[in-house]
């Protein structure tokens, strides 16, 4: 426990100095420089203004972070309601500075209160308050396990002390900040002359930064500036030991909420509340590219789809995926697709993007590369489909290919729920190419996971060009290389003379490929023709079938092609 909360305040003190605070600083200066205190010289580390400020925000932010979109939910308030009331906080506050007679009006409750030297720190605890749902630190793997806490109802005792604790680190640079604006004005008379010019000025500060926030006028200002924290944060939040931690709570709450949903289940669950989209580095098909929260698509159903583009199993299920969206959507189905990469060039966006748009996805894509939101729903397969009701909860989960009927009647059970008012359109009808016998398995080449392959008693070497030779006879289900080759982490690379030879048995056979050269195949000594291979790295079909056949696919390759994975239909 200890460790976990050196880990939380830690993280929480890098993202109080990171880009992402830079857009209220200058309401936090000011928080300091308008201070009674300051302004008649008596500002000291006992003045409690910038305590109050603290204490605000700390409470503030941990409360909305752990409940607060669960507590606007049940009230049928928008997601934004607190952000936006934080900003009308600050904006009043700003007001108070120019109009000391609203000020007076909005310490009276405070002064009730007859804590000594609390007098004057009353609207700086308001300030306080409002920073807190303003500001949200960057994100990271403390934050994603916090809100997997929240989204999931699962507060335990560490998962408070963590927030706490992180809200405390980012809370302490901040305090730096509003002792800084105190003691400016203490120190330079002129400005301690001119107190009552400083109060508007404050107050005018404010008030801008707020019109600025609330229309978006700061969005920009990080990409401008250097990620100067990046790398002090991964040291800190990417160590094996905060790794461990945290994805234990995030782990924890995760299978709690999902214990108890079956998947394939024929009827609708309760599996709990559904965690949000965590760690996403880009996102596609939204207005602008903008992020989107599962929040704030409450009132509509949800079809969370983890899926990436290279996968075979994936691009059948897509079909059904798309014609949902297509069907559904204008009557209240929404469907985010969740792109978690297998491969290397699968974290590349823009080999995303070229490959969404081949393959006709219309709907939401976020890129998932860290496995954030992977891990948030503790998923471990391509494809899985999460159905999500009008309040946020998880209903049914579905793992793999299949069961598309199932899942479209649940979807429209849900839409029913949702408005029982809707005109429902009649359901799809798209084929279900689900393989219905056994095939050979999916073969990855690459030393990282390789399998299947034949004729090598011994671990090949890794990133060293070799040269293999053919075996006979090729056992079912096996491959082997001849001619040269280069084995790599995830794929192997062709050399002169390189070839390969697969027994299989199925219908279909796929490869996935990169680089730039011609891949020659020929299927039981018949050839095909030749596969050019250039471009966005992809899933290839070297056979198609229309039985299920057992038979020897041989396979040369021009020096300079990258082969990945076999799968099979």
């Amino acid at each position: 426990m200890p460790g976990l909360l050196v880990i939380g305040f830690v993280a929480g003190l890098i993202a109080g100095i990171s880009p992402c605070i830079l857009p209220v600083l200058p309401v936090v200066l000011f928080a300091g420089a308008t201070s009674p205190e300051a302004a008649t010289g008596r500002f000291t580390k006992r003045s409690l203004r910038p305590y109050a400020v603290i204490v605000g925000l700390i409470v503030s932010f941990s409360v909305f972070t752990l409940v607060g979109s669960e507590l606007l939910s049940a009230l049928g308030l928008p997601q934004d309601f607190l952000r936006d009331a934080g900003l009308v906080v600050i904006g009043v506050l700003g007001a108070s500075l120019i109009i000391p007679s609203l000020g007076h009006l909005l310490e009276r409750p405070f002064s009730r209160l007859q804590v000594r030297h609390f007098n004057g720190s009353g609207n700086g605890f308001l300030l306080g308050l409002g920073l807190g749902v303003v500001f949200v630190p960057c994100a990271g793997p403390v934050l994603a396990a916090i809100t997997v806490i929240g989204a999931t109802h699962r507060i335990g005792f560490s998962g408070v002390l963590l927030t706490f604790a992180f809200a405390i680190g980012a809370a302490v640079p901040l305090l730096i900040v509003v002792f800084a604006g105190g003691e400016l004005v203490e120190r330079v008379k002129a400005l301690r002359n001119r107190a009552a010019t400083v109060r508007v000025v404050g107050g005018v500060v404010l008030i801008g930064m707020v019109f600025a926030i609330a229309f978006n006028a700061t969005d920009g200002l990080q990409r401008f500036i250097p990620g100067y924290t990046n790398t002090l944060q991964n040291s800190v939040e990417n160590t094996a030991f905060a790794k461990n931690q945290l994805n234990a709570i995030k782990h924890t709450a995760t299978t709690a909420a999902l214990s108890t949903c079956k998947p394939s289940d024929p009827i609708l669950q309760s599996c709990g509340r559904a965690p949000n989209f965590e760690g996403i580095v880009a996102w596609l098909n939204t207005k602008h590219d903008k992020p989107i929260s599962l929040s704030s698509l409450r009132g509509h159903v949800v079809l969370v789809d983890f899926w990436t583009y290279s996968c075979i199993n994936c691009q059948r299920s897509l079909p059904h995926v798309e014609a949902w969206y297509a069907r559904y959507h204008k009557v209240g189905l929404d469907v985010v697709g969740v792109s978690t990469p297998e491969f290397a060039f699968e974290h590349v966006v823009s080999n995303v993007l070229a490959a969404s748009r081949q393959l006709g996805v219309k709907y939401p894509i976020a890129i998932d590369n860290n496995y954030a939101t992977w891990d948030a729903y503790d998923n471990e397969y391509w494809p899985a489909e999460y159905l999500i009701d009008a309040q946020g909860d998880i209903r049914h989960v579905e793992f793999g290919e299949g069961d598309y009927s199932l899942t479209e009647t649940l979807i429209r059970q849900l839409l029913i729920s949702a408005d029982p008012s809707v005109q429902l359109p009649p359901a799809t009808n798209v084929p279900d190419r689900t393989p219905a016998v056994p095939l050979t398995p999916e073969s990855y080449l690459g030393y990282e996971r390789i399998n299947n392959i034949y004729g090598l008693s011994v671990a090949p070497a890794i990133n060293v060009a070799q040269h293999f030779s053919f075996s006979s006879p090729l056992p079912l289900n096996f491959f082997e290389l001849s001619g040269t080759w280069t084995i790599e982490n995830q794929e192997i690379t062709a050399g002169p003379d390189a070839a390969l030879e697969l027994h299989f048995e199925a219908q279909d056979v796929y490869l996935v490929l990169s680089g730039q050269g011609t891949l020659t195949v020929s299927n039981g000594g018949a050839r095909t023709r030749p596969i050019a291979v250039s471009g966005v790295p992809r899933l290839y079909t070297l056979v198609s079938g229309t039985t299920e056949q057992e038979s020897i696919l041989k396979i040369t390759a021009t020096p300079g092609v990258e082969a990945y994975d076999f799968t099979f239909g």
